[in-house]
């Protein structure tokens, strides 16, 4: 169950991506591709390995996605992801 989060997050995009959704609000897949620099085909593809390892959910919004930290993280895998994030960024923490 962590090691799949593990992977998903060692790739430094996808890590990014974690990183802007981890303030607990739901973004845009655009706002994600403009933010991280990245085309729409590869952010969908870094997305998609997200949501397998379980981390963020999506819905659509007209022709938009919108995505988000999954709320239902298991205590486990919040507790790996939340040291992820302050390794990267002591101080910061989730809005809940």
């Amino acid at each position: 169950m962590v090691l799949p989060v593990l992977s998903a997050l060692a790739e430094p995009t996808r890590l990014a991506a974690v990183r802007i959704l981890w303030d607990g609000s739901e973004h845009c897949v655009c706002e994600l591709m403009k933010r991280l620099g990245t085309s729409q085909s590869r952010m969908s593809r870094h997305m998609q390995v997200l949501r397998q390892a379980g981390l963020v959910v999506d819905r659509r919004d007209a022709q938009w996605v919108r995505f988000r930290i999954d709320p239902d993280l298991s205590p486990k895998v919040y507790a790996v992801v939340q040291a992820v994030m302050a390794a990267e960024n002591p101080g910061e923490r989730h809005a809940a």
